[in-house]
This record gives C-alpha cells, structure tokens and sequence, in this order.
C-alpha cells in the first residue's frame, strides 16, 4: 500500500511512501499528479481546496485552507492553519456507545504477584524513591549495588532520579509528593526504599504523611543526614527488603487485574492510521475483560475532546472532562502561552499539520469505551474501564503521572522513535515499518505492518497477546532491558 485515504469525507489522502513529483496517484475514479516532493506520512489534496476552507481528515477538521490549494498539491503548514481559539462552552450530549463484556469472552489470564494488601503487581522489584534531588547520585550508587546483587526472586534495583523536593512550595510540593508516594505505593515494586536527606521540605517524617498506612516490612525509611555511612546502611536496608521480596510467587490472575497507561510521542503521519487506533482496539479489547487503560496529554485532546465528552458515562464524568480541558487551557493563557502552540517540530517534520490533526489521532488511543473517570495529576484508578488523567503533553511527565496511577504497563506509540522508559515497562510501538527496523534497540513492537500485510483484528490479538507475556514476565522491553528507567515531575509553582 503506498498511499490510503482514512475516511471517505476527507479531502487529502496520506502518502505510505515518498513520492517526486509528477508521479500519479491512481484511484478508483480519478487520478492525481503530484504538484511537487511529498515525503512519507505527509498529506496531498484531493480536490481542489478554497482559501478557506475546512479540510478534513479523519473524518473532522483538522484546520483551514490560508491560500487556494491545488488538487495534487502537498497540504502542510505552509498551506493550512488551525481553526482552535482559547477556552469553549460545551453542552452535555451524551453518546451511547459500548464493548463487549467480559461474560461474552473467554477468560484470559497473566502470572502476576499477589501483594499483602491485595494489589496485584507484574514485576517483583526493588525500586528506590528519594525524597529529594540533592541525593539522586547517593539512590543510583546504591541501586546499582543491589542490582548487582542479584537477589533470588528480584527482577531489578532500579532508582528514579529527580531535582525536586527540597525548596518548593504548597501545591507545587504537594504534586512532588503525590506522584513520589504513588510510586511508593506502586504493586511493581515489592519493597521500596525511601531515601531523604534530611534537610528539605519534602523531609521524611512530612513525607510520610503524605503516603498514609503503609506496610513496615515492604516500605523502609533512611535520612541521609543521619546515619555515619549511608551507603552500608542503605544496603542492610535493600537487603531486608529483598528477603522480603523473595516472599513473593506468580500465579494466575484474571486480566482484568491489568491497568494499562495510553501515551504518545513523537508522533508522525501514520500515527493515527496505525499504532494509535491499534492501541485503541486494545484498550477496548482489555476494558471488554473488565480491565483498564488511561488515556492523558491533556493538550493533545485540545480539538477532539467532544468525541470523549460524547462517551462519559455521566454527566459528572463530563464536567470532569471540560474542567480538565479548559482548566488546562487556563494554565497556557495564565502564563502568557499560546494554547495552541503545538504540534511540535517534530510532529511537523513526521506530516502533522496542526493540532486537530494531532489531538484527533492521538485520542484514538482511547478506543470507543465509554469514559468512566477524570483523574487529578497525582491521581490513581479506581474504577475499571477507560480514564483521562490531567497532564502534560511531555513524554517523561505523563508516562511518569501514568504509572504513578497505577498503570503496570504503558504502550507508548512513536513515528520518531524515543530510547526512553518510565518506572513500569514501557512498550515503544512504532507507527512505521522503517523505524522498526532501524531502531531495533528501542521498539518493541510494529504498528507499521497495518499498511502491509495484518489487518486490525489480527494485529489487535498479537499486542494482547505480547501485552499478556509481558505481564507474566515471559519478555521484557527494551527499557528494562537497557535500564532505562526514568521519571519526571510537573513544575508549576514556586521555588525558593
């Protein structure tokens, strides 16, 4: 396939290679000469276009016509603008729509480890969570000592640097602190050392407060200050913590017990042709078993946030939904930003032209369930089925805010390609063959075949099922593997 058309009212079709210019694109009932070079992933018109006029794609605008547009001509930002404006009113119309249930499916399963408190975790390790950024080098000497341990029944030591914690103020702190406690409280992590220094604001003892009852034996606590050698104590700690972590077994659970986080970036031409709707059939697959996924930056909703106002399940679900939405715009316009100032260089380079086309893929992600919560940065899953989690657009907050509401696994879509992972195994999908295999080192599986040789319904089953080895262990992403694990916090507020 060298060229597709996503839905029938759209008025540009999306090239699936470069094409030169002269070369003729031959439809059904037409055929089109290409007025110039049009790279993969970019978009050519149809028809010819009107200054002014909607284009579409999708299905929906993605923006207007800023000059007369020639039909074989290349539709980009030299050539269209977004329509977007700042904050908007909606109206609750709520749109019926459903999956199937769990009870019309065979059951399926995952090994999982069973923690005391009844939560369920799809790794059994170590993870060290400091309260502070002064000693992020003093968590990494000791993760790498007790990596290297190799504790029986451990899969990894692993720590999440950060410069926060120490000099920030009230909200501002309290973000730090509730996604540092999340983590704390994470299943993944079968014991966790928390690591302060002593002297800052996000001290132990006011941290501690923060994480609420906890279990002695899984979580431990050391001040830096105030211990002779932090490193030899540290390690009598990871050592205790180990034993305790070697207490635990996999069995089998249902995967309903499984929490997915939905993330994008980099994103190109085909991310909305064929990872982000891949991910989308998935979520809606997991939902169906009675599992769940979160869907957020927040951002990248701006322009098709109706279509997940039309799927609350209530109308608190969709006041949530435009609070989160315009409340988001709010921060752009409090701190003298353009709202829509995306999407990136990048985004644009890949064949995104504006942010409708990059919001109405990127929800895509989020299938066709129903939206059954809006949850606060910081916030954690409490109900099955599909969430919106507020966040950042950025790759490294909002995988961060995903797995500190409690997503085992994140799937992490990429046109561009990106070596990074979060504190959870992160699966790099890639949008486009070529970049699978290029960058064999960071991609864990391809979206790309979709415009080859596997259909949706085909390549939908290969990523529950990769997705369920991965829960079980059986295979493990290049961000473990690698150790690339990292995290980062929202900033919005003072420091001193």
């Amino acid at each position: 396939m060298d060229h597709i058309i996503v839905h029938t009212q759209d008025h540009v079709i999306v090239v699936l290679r470069d094409y030169q210019q002269g070369e003729v694109i031959q439809l059904d009932d037409q055929s089109i000469t290409l007025k110039e070079d049009v790279k993969r992933g970019h978009k050519v018109a149809l028809q010819d276009l009107k200054t002014g006029v909607a284009i579409h794609k999708y299905g929906f605008p993605i923006g207007y016509a800023t000059v007369d547009i020639s039909q074989g001509s290349w539709v980009h930002t030299h050539n269209t603008k977004t329509t977007l404006e700042g904050t908007l009113n909606y109206t609750f119309q709520p749109n019926e729509v459903a999956v199937s249930t769990a009870e019309q499916l065979a059951p399926r399963t995952f090994q999982g480890y069973v923690r005391k408190n009844g939560d369920v975790g799809i790794r059994n390790e170590i993870w060290i969570v400091n309260t502070v950024g002064c000693i992020n080098k003093t968590a990494e000497v000791l993760a790498r000592q007790g990596d290297s341990m190799g504790f029986d029944g451990v899969d990894a030591v692993s720590h999440f640097p950060h410069p926060f914690g120490c000099s920030q103020l009230g909200d501002d702190l309290q973000a730090t602190q509730k996604i540092l406690s999340n983590l704390v409280a994470h299943p993944n992590a079968a014991g966790v050392l928390v690591l302060g220094l002593g002297c800052e604001n996000n001290y132990i003892e006011a941290f501690k407060k923060v994480i609420g009852d906890y279990d002695a034996e899984r979580v431990k606590f050391l001040s830096v200050q105030q211990v002779e050698d932090e490193l030899e104590k540290g390690m009598e700690l990871i050592e205790e913590l180990a034993t305790y972590a070697g207490t635990f077994q996999r069995e089998t659970l249902p995967i309903s017990k499984l929490k997915v986080g939905l993330k994008c970036g980099g994103s190109d031409g085909l991310s909305g042709i064929t990872a982000n709707p891949l991910v989308g059939v998935f979520s809606d697959k997991l939902i169906a078993h009675g599992g769940s996924t979160v869907l957020t930056e927040v951002p990248e909703m701006f322009g098709a946030e109706t279509i997940l106002m039309e799927r609350a399940a209530d109308e608190e679900v969709f006041t949530g939904i435009v609070d989160m939405v315009n409340g988001f715009k709010d921060y752009f316009i409090r701190h003298d930003q353009v709202v829509y100032e995306n999407p990136s260089p990048g985004n644009k380079d890949g064949g995104i032209t504006t942010l409708e086309e990059k919001s109405l893929g990127c929800v895509q992600k989020g299938g066709f369930a129903p939206v059954v919560d809006v949850l606060p940065y910081g916030g954690r899953v409490k109900k099955n089925g599909l969430s919106l989690l507020q966040g950042p657009g950025n790759d490294l907050v909002s995988v961060t805010a995903l797995a500190a509401s409690g997503a085992h696994i994140v799937l992490f879509t990429t046109g561009r390609g990106t070596p990074f992972g979060g504190p959870v195994p992160t699966v790099k999908m890639s949008t486009n063959t070529p970049l699978f295999e290029r960058k064999k080192n960071w991609i864990d599986f391809n979206a790309g075949e979709l415009v080859q040789d596997k259909n949706m319904e085909e390549l939908s089953d290969e990523l529950l099922d990769y997705v369920l080895n991965l829960a079980s262990g059986d295979v493990r992403t290049h961000n473990e593997r690698h150790g690339f694990k990292e995290i980062a916090l929202f900033k919005d507020g003072v420091i001193l």
